[in-house]
């Protein structure tokens, strides 16, 4: 049965209810011993409660996103095929040019009622990176109108937290919901939305960091995922065309990757993130000295022989991520923008659900600074 599918949902419901009814019906038939009676009317108590905290878990999970199968939970999933030393860019040698062979791939529709219309995946095995996992791509109102066949769309590439879902942005966060209409009002550019495999090690959580004979997941995102979307559908290549969103551990990978990879990304948005890796308990790269440094996006900014031209929007609370953007900020220089935004309220989907609309209305306008008008002039 689905972890996150409604019959479980349901039956863990059900289990509750019906373990919570045992002792009322049975506390005063139970014959025998007095140990025994005890013995039995404990193991009434502990199952009622075992099957609450299992529903509670299950509606929690349900609605922050933070595993998808049951191999997620229980860490049997394998994502990793290969983690070769990529060298310093990521690409192992590789081109990022037409003359590489295609990334084409075939998509289905999602079939999670919980992810709204339109949601497709597929599953990719990264050729550069060695990582295998689902990525799941939204398409804008106009993708299939006759008027734009010939247009080439922009992306923001999103990522979830740790533990996180490969659907929570969609999911939980609602958004292509939330940005539907400002796309065929023109309000909001008509994004490519796209929200691939975070979680790729048991317990433990990457960083979205390059780690030679570990994990190659920087160039997972940044490489495999982005060539296979602009080789599979009609979305711009060039950075100026690129975006990347995360939230709370996603946040630090987000900003992270647009700071290493200008080339790669024009904007980052990141909504409660932090810089020290080691802000994650269980991160791979904030256990290890020199890791825990380069992965550090105030780092990259400060060692940077040449400034990256990215724009960063960052948001948070005063603990939460705020102070960190405040960091960044008095750490950048022109060509690199940084926006900080206080966010008052808890660490949860909530909190970043509601920013949602600002923050692609914030990316609308910062991508049509370097590649003209990105969204239509009027509504459709």
């Amino acid at each position: 049965m689905n972890l996150t599918g409604t019959p479980f949902f349901l039956a863990t419901i059900a289990l509750a209810v019906a373990t919570m009814l045992l002792p009322l019906l049975l506390w005063g038939r139970v014959r025998g011993p007095a140990v025994v009676r005890g013995a039995v009317r404990l193991a009434m108590v502990v199952l009622a409660q075992s099957a609450a905290v299992l529903s509670v878990f299950v509606t929690v999970n349900n609605t922050n996103g933070l595993y998808d199968s049951w191999a997620d939970l229980l860490g049997t999933g394998h994502h990793i095929v290969a983690a070769p030393n990529l060298g310093r860019d990521g690409l192992g040698g590789h081109e990022l040019s037409a003359n590489e062979p295609k990334a084409v791939q075939d998509f289905s529709p999602a079939h999670d009622a919980r992810m709204g219309r339109g949601v497709r995946v597929t599953q990719l095995s990264g050729r550069v990176s060695g990582v295998r996992g689902e990525v799941y791509v939204w398409l804008p109102p106009q993708y299939n109108q006759p008027a734009f066949r010939q247009r080439k769309f922009p992306v923001v590439e999103l990522l979830g937290g740790f533990p996180g879902s490969a659907k929570a942005w969609f999911s939980s966060l609602r958004v292509q919901s939330q940005l539907e209409a400002g796309m065929r009002s023109g309000e909001i550019a008509p994004f490519i939305l796209v929200e691939p495999r975070t979680n790729l090690l048991a317990g433990q959580d990457t960083g979205c960091a390059n780690v030679p004979g570990v994990v190659d997941a920087e160039s997972w995102l940044s490489v495999d995922v982005r060539r296979m979307v602009t080789d599979t559908f009609r979305a711009q290549r060039r950075a100026r065309g690129w975006a990347v969103a995360g939230y709370s551990a996603g946040a630090h990978c987000a900003v992270k990757m647009a700071l290493a990879h200008p080339d790669r990304y024009r904007a980052a948005v990141g909504l409660s993130g932090y810089n020290d890796p080691a802000a994650e308990r269980v991160s791979l790269t904030g256990r290890d000295p020199k890791l825990r440094r380069v992965n550090n996006p105030l780092w990259i900014l400060r060692h940077a022989t040449t400034l990256p031209r990215v724009a960063l929007y960052l948001s948070g609370g005063r603990n939460d991520g705020y102070r960190d953007g405040l960091a960044l900020r008095r750490a950048a220089a022109p060509p690199t923008r940084v926006v900080v935004a206080e966010a008052s309220g808890p660490h949860t989907i909530g909190l970043w659900k509601r920013q949602v609309p600002q923050v692609f209305r914030w990316l609308t306008a910062e991508l049509s600074r370097h590649a003209g008008r990105v969204a239509p002039a009027k509504g459709i």
